[in-house]
C-alpha cells in the first residue's frame, strides 16, 4: 500500500513557522519551550472565554430578575 503525501494545511504551516527558532528538544519541550508556552496561553484564553461567558449570563439574569441577589 503506497502512502499518499498529506496536503499541508493551515495548522501545518502554523506548525512550521513556530518550530522554525527551535533548534534543540529543550526549546520545544523544555520548561520554557514552546509545548508550555502554547499550553498556557490556550488555557488561559479557555479560562477567559469561560468568564466571559460567565459574567455574561449574570448580567442577563440581573436584567430578567433586577431584585434577585448573587
Amino acid at each position: 500500500m503506497a502512502w499518499k503525501k498529506k496536503e499541508s494545511n493551515r495548522v501545518d504551516e502554523m506548525l512550521d513557522e513556530l518550530l522554525t527558532d527551535c533548534q534543540t528538544p529543550e526549546d520545544i519541550l523544555g520548561e520554557s519551550g514552546l509545548l508550555k508556552q502554547l499550553s498556557k496561553r490556550l488555557i488561559e484564553r479557555a479560562l477567559a472565554g469561560e468568564l466571559n461567558h460567565h459574567l455574561k449570563g449574570e448580567q442577563e439574569v440581573e436584567l430578567d430578575e433586577p431584585n434577585s441577589e448573587n
